[in-house]
């Protein structure tokens, strides 16, 4: 007997499953919003700079006001970052302004004009939110990469979420971190709404990053342990399309709520919630019996069979029966166990390592599409709708290829593809804003079913006693990706077509790397070590 017999002695799919895997998966909805809430709270909206603050012609209308404050850039608008060192009264006459013609013939005839940086601020057309970040700390100009590192910091309190929260539950349990996880998230998103300032804000938000990674690693090994391996498959795919939900449910949410303060409290405070359902939740007994709690792993194993209504299974149960099912379990998990263990023999190592390429290169290459909405030129709600639903056939046909063809091609398949695609927009025009579209989106829909077939697969590799420190480390490794990726979106300022290169080679590299891995449909979760060398 090992423990799968037990499990399956107390029920291992009926009504404590049930309940416990939904209300895990609910919360999955709103790490969504908090991974794509920059799209939204950190929307660019047009701008150029105010009039001079002693411009006294207050009888001019606001578009006369801006033809003799601010000059037109090479596409014809209002330049964003400049403006004439004095008003330019020749370019009004009686009726307004000249016609382009005159305006042409009349910059000719004089003297090149001097222009300035926006000393008196910037004016906003504020369309799209009522606020933004942006708007409310002027973060344009030569401050405009600050957007990008706002989401670098958060990304980084992710890798430091994934880093803490891995060790942590492996040392002192999935429930307890995934309720500090929670009350984490409702505080620091509570505390980034009412930011009076922008360092401020990232701080609070790389607390944010922490949480969603104690929440991501705890939800996922909570909901794998006290399931059986013949639906692992399909429960992990029912998690990955709550946070395709999760991507639809903040376009709405977005949509009607266009202040960003509002916006981040709407999506901190469910977790408030969440903190007092976590308290119901039962700790792994997987867990608990390789560290030595059996008692407690018993007690939780009999309180599951009464849920499960398998009263007499569950009163069978005593601590010398949990005893002899994992002895070998138990015997081999004596001592500690460090992310170095990852590394120490020969098969772990080699899983490790190219499990990191895969989820570097998915994290890198997602959030290289995903977090910079604008650029498509479409209605950024219209666009995440879209960047959102693409998951659902996605996740359908990664879950089947799965099931059927296997875990390794189908990791493999979704890279390459997904590479492919990001390739072949590095060379479209710029002007076929459809086509460019379409492929990011089937580009993003693969990276999206990579991320549904890496959780699932490096949750099957990694043993029981260090499985939190396993997904803890590619956690970590996708963060870096995330970290990389928007600071990669600012070589296109020298380089128009590198960014879409690397994003687009990465998963490519990747995906021959997976095919180093070794496949797992149909196996029994490892326990130790040992179990991953003799595979």
């Amino acid at each position: 007997m090992a423990f799968g017999d037990i499990l399956e002695q107390v029920g291992s799919t009926g009504r404590f499953q049930i309940v416990h895997v939904t209300l895990l998966s609910i919360p999955v909805l709103l790490m969504a919003s908090h991974n794509l809430l920059q799209n939204f709270v950190a929307v660019v909206p047009p701008h150029y700079c105010s009039v001079h603050a002693n411009f006294s012609q207050s009888q001019l209308s606001p578009e006369e006001k801006l033809l003799v404050t601010v000059p037109l850039d090479q596409a014809g608008e209002p330049h964003r970052c400049q403006r004439y060192v004095a008003p330019q009264w020749h370019l009004l006459d009686r009726n307004g302004s000249f016609s382009s013609e005159e305006e042409q013939s009349q910059g000719e005839q004089s003297l090149p004009v001097d222009l300035q940086e926006c000393r008196d601020g910037w004016s906003y057309n504020m369309t799209e939110m009522t606020s933004s970040i942006i708007s409310d700390w002027d973060l344009v100009c030569d401050l405009r990469s600050l957007k990008q590192m706002g989401q670098t910091i958060y990304m980084g309190g992710v890798l430091v979420g994934a880093i803490i929260f891995g060790g942590l539950s492996d040392r002192y349990g999935r429930r307890i971190l995934l309720l500090i996880s929670n009350m984490l998230m409702a505080v620091a998103g509570t505390c980034a709404a009412f930011s009076p300032s922008f360092p401020l804000f990232c701080l609070f938000r790389f607390g944010c990053g922490m949480a969603l990674s104690g929440l991501g690693l705890n939800t996922f090994s909570l909901i794998v342990e006290w399931i059986p391996t013949r639906i692992r498959t399909v429960t992990g795919t029912i998690t990955g399309y709550c946070y395709t939900l999760g991507q639809l449910l903040l376009a709405g949410i977005a949509y009607f709520i266009r202040d960003w303060r509002w916006l981040t409290l709407a999506v901190s405070l469910p977790f408030y919630v969440f903190f007092l359902i976590s308290w119901w939740f039962h700790e792994s007994s997987r867990w608990l019996a390789l560290n030595n709690k059996h008692e407690e792993a018993v007690k939780t194993l009999k309180s599951v069979a009464r849920f499960n209504g398998r009263h007499e299974e569950g009163e069978k149960l005593d601590i010398k029966m949990l005893q002899e099912s994992m002895k070998k379990e138990m015997s081999s998990s004596k001592g500690s166990y460090s992310v170095l263990d990852l590394f120490r023999t020969p098969k772990m190592r080699k899983m490790t390592i190219c499990l990191s390429a895969v989820w570097l290169s998915t994290s890198f290459a997602y959030y290289g599409l995903a977090m910079d909405l604008q650029k498509f030129g479409v209605d950024i709600y219209l666009i995440q709708v879209i960047f959102g639903a693409v998951d659902i056939p996605a996740k359908v046909v990664i879950t089947t290829c799965m099931s059927f063809i296997g875990r390794r091609p189908s990791q493999c398949g979704a890279l390459i593809i997904a590479g492919v695609t990001i390739l072949i927009n590095v060379v479209v025009p710029y002007d076929k804003q459809t086509l460019r579209t379409c492929l990011a989106v089937l580009g993003k829909g693969c990276l999206a079913a990579s991320f549904n077939c890496c959780y699932l697969y490096s949750g099957e590799l990694y043993p029981t006693i260090i499985r939190q420190n396993g997904m803890g480390w590619v956690s970590m490794m996708a963060r870096i990706g995330a970290m990389v990726a928007p600071m990669v979106l600012l070589t296109g300022d020298h380089i128009r077509w590198l960014p879409g290169f690397i994003y687009g080679g990465a998963p490519i590299l990747s995906g021959v790397a997976a095919v180093f891995l070794p496949e797992t449909l149909g196996t029994n979760l490892p326990d130790t070590i040992q179990d991953v060398e003799e595979r």
